[in-house]
């Protein structure tokens, strides 16, 4: 692997990481309700689901989801209804609590880890990202496993970097967002992007190239 095609692949790992997305929503929710260290829980349980999705990328699920229109088409919608779901309890939540999937006061550690993984394994930009695009940075010519180690600990590293950042603001900013009316707000916010994530999935054609 060269150092320009590794600096493009973090320049592209940067824009995933930083832009707002279901993860990122659902560690602000958590941080606010249940501090930070809940939701760096979450917050790796949606990188366990990102990596092994990564994983199963360099080992041709990419290929696979090519040739496989049902594969496809269940792996989309199980994706798509669960963003939905989460999209929906967002927008049904009560104006005082930040929410995002269900009642996260009583979480149990397990049960955040759990559904940091169902929303990493969901997330679009994931999916998208490594199913697509992640293969191209992988030179054929070369030994496969060093890259993977260096393409998946870069990103592991901006992930959980940019996942404890938000953790961390959302709990200095706790009391503001709790206020009714801001609450309401963040909660439709996040409701919105998430039925907006969903859609996202559930539109995307497979690529037959």
């Amino acid at each position: 692997m060269t150092l320009s095609n590794w600096l493009l692949y973090v320049a592209a790992v940067l824009v995933l990481t930083v832009t707002p997305g279901p993860s990122v929503l659902m560690c602000v929710s958590t941080s606010v309700n249940l501090g930070v260290r809940k939701a760096l829980i979450a917050s790796l349980g949606s990188t366990t689901a990102i990596v092994g999705i990564m994983a199963l990328s360099a080992l041709g699920l990419g290929t696979a989801l090519a040739a496989s229109e049902t594969l496809f088409t269940a792996i989309k919608w199980m994706g798509a209804a669960y963003l939905a779901y989460l999209g929906i309890t967002s927008l049904l939540s009560s104006a005082t609590d930040i929410a995002v999937s269900g009642s996260v006061t009583s979480s149990t550690s397990g049960r955040l880890f759990g559904q940091g993984f169902l929303v990493g394994v969901s997330n679009p930009k994931a999916l998208l990202f490594f199913g697509a695009l992640f293969p191209q940075f992988i030179i054929p010519g070369a030994p496969q496993a060093p890259q993977f180690m260096v393409l998946g600990a870069t990103f592991i590293f901006f992930e959980l970097a940019w996942l404890t950042i938000y953790a961390l603001s959302a709990s200095r900013a706790k009391r503001w967002l709790q206020q009714p009316r801001r609450a309401t707000l963040f909660n439709r916010a996040t409701g919105a992007v998430f039925l907006v994530a969903a859609a996202v999935l559930a539109s995307s054609k497979r690529s037959t190239s």
